[in-house]
């Protein structure tokens, strides 16, 4: 059977810097840390990743291992929307006023203008269709700026016959305009590599609305004479209704532009089955990774803001009992900090216990208050560190733990290292050699 060829697209979207010649360099990439290293699976490939740097060179560097085998790619990117968004650090502020919150620069959509945004989605659009599988789905998730620029690069990338959906988001919240009605919505598009994609409608079903319901009980008549299986439910229509996160308190990280879970597990549960791999490159505070985590998929993540990556990171240590995945960073990001994570140990017999004094910065030492997690390998190899035990802080709590205890099978001389990180996102660091005696005669 001859296979049929895709459409080409009516229409091209060009702009003055558009470059068809892209070189797609691509930076060594190495794990810095292993989380729970116990309980990762044994194959490598298997392996969930969560990597820091930018989302072009991961992307290129994941093409020899992972081209054609995501099933899904979710990408959220910036928005052309010109703005700065903070980052809320404090701790139980009043959600009413936003003026008492205490903040952090979270990322910026700023540009110099349209071009050299699509400059930046362009290439990265490209990367995305590559590490796709013939059977994958695309979802892009974009609002009224830059939309209609982005389904005239998909139909290029990806076939015009390939649009699956236009899925609108809509949400309620407070709104500055006075001149205009209130831009309530976002855009998802949706795209396949292919006519053979996944697509779960029994997992992603819904209830009728009573009213609904109410109609076919009371006539049969109702439907053009066609019934429904009223028990089943329906699969959606293309606008959902998903609060968003600033009034879901329960997800709340702080992280600026947040998605709410439900709405990623709706994708995930449509367009990807259990053991399959999921892709996010602007991963942001992670709600892709966590529900693609929680529903049984393998994931990657990708993020440029050390603040993205350890929120993420955090999130998986508050919400996933010993989660496991690898950590990777560019090799050329990897640097020294001038300031020391400073720690006491204390040994009696075969147990070990770690206090975290704070950080110290020449001579002055500060306390840990800004630290959201801190973390210890009990035998650390020089190379890769292995977080065995982590201390977090909640997202609302004031304070954090600052001890944790560690026994030791046998005796010997160990190497201890325990990393902290900010809530910048900024990893500080403390090596300490032990040495274990023989336990007492009884």
């Amino acid at each position: 059977m001859k296979r049929k060829q895709r459409k080409e697209p009516f229409a091209k979207l060009q702009w003055h810097s558009r470059n068809e010649d892209l070189v797609q360099a691509s930076v060594e990439y190495t794990p810095t840390t292993l989380v729970n290293p116990s309980k990762l699976p044994a194959k490598k490939s298997d392996r969930s990743k969560l990597l820091l740097g930018d989302n072009l060179a991961v992307m290129a560097a994941l093409q020899d291992e992972l081209k054609g085998q995501f099933h899904l790619i979710y990408m959220d990117p910036p928005f052309l929307s010109g703005k700065r968004y903070p980052a809320r650090i404090g701790r139980n502020e009043d959600s009413r006023r936003p003026e008492d919150w205490e903040t952090i620069e979270g990322y910026q959509d700023t540009w110099k203008d349209g071009a050299a945004y699509l400059d930046m989605l362009y290439p990265r659009l490209l990367q995305a269709h590559q590490l796709l599988s013939h059977n994958g789905t695309f979802y892009l998730h974009l609002d009224w700026h830059a939309c209609a620029y982005a389904r005239v690069l998909l139909d290029e990338i990806f076939g015009a016959d390939r649009l699956i959906n236009e899925i609108i988001w809509v949400y309620h919240g407070p709104s500055p305009i006075k001149t205009a009605f209130k831009r309530k919505h976002d855009t998802i598009l949706v795209y396949s590599k292919s006519a053979e994609y996944t697509f779960n409608a029994d997992a992603v079903r819904i209830p009728y609305n009573p009213s609904t319901i109410k109609t076919f009980e009371s006539s049969a008549k109702a439907g053009f004479g066609k019934m429904p299986d009223l028990e089943r439910g329906k699969v959606p229509e293309d606008w959902w209704y998903f609060p968003v996160v600033a009034r879901l308190h329960s997800e709340r990280t702080g992280y600026p532009t947040q998605k709410p879970e439900a709405l990623l597990e709706r994708i995930i549960l449509a367009s990807s089955n259990p053991g399959e791999l999921v892709g996010d490159f602007f991963c942001g505070s992670g709600t892709s990774l966590i529900v693609a985590n929680r529903l049984g998929r393998r994931w990657v993540g990708c993020d440029a803001s050390p603040l993205a990556t350890s929120t993420t990171y955090r999130r998986f240590l508050l919400k996933e009992t010993e989660p496991s995945f690898e950590y990777y960073q560019a090799k050329e990001r990897a640097s020294d900090c001038s300031e020391k994570m400073e720690i006491d140990v204390m040994i009696e017999e075969m147990t070990v216990e770690v206090s975290f004094q704070g950080i110290v910065d020449d001579a002055e030492k500060l306390f840990p208050g800004c630290i959201i997690y801190w973390e210890v390998d009990w035998n650390f190899n020089g190379q890769i560190f292995a977080s065995k035990s982590q201390i977090v802080r909640g997202w609302k709590d004031e304070e954090i733990d600052l001890q944790i205890r560690h026994a030791y099978p046998n005796q010997g001389k160990y190497q201890i290292a325990a990393r902290c990180t900010d809530h910048h996102g900024k990893v500080r660091e403390s090596i300490i050699s032990i040495d274990i005696p023989s336990p007492r005669p009884q």
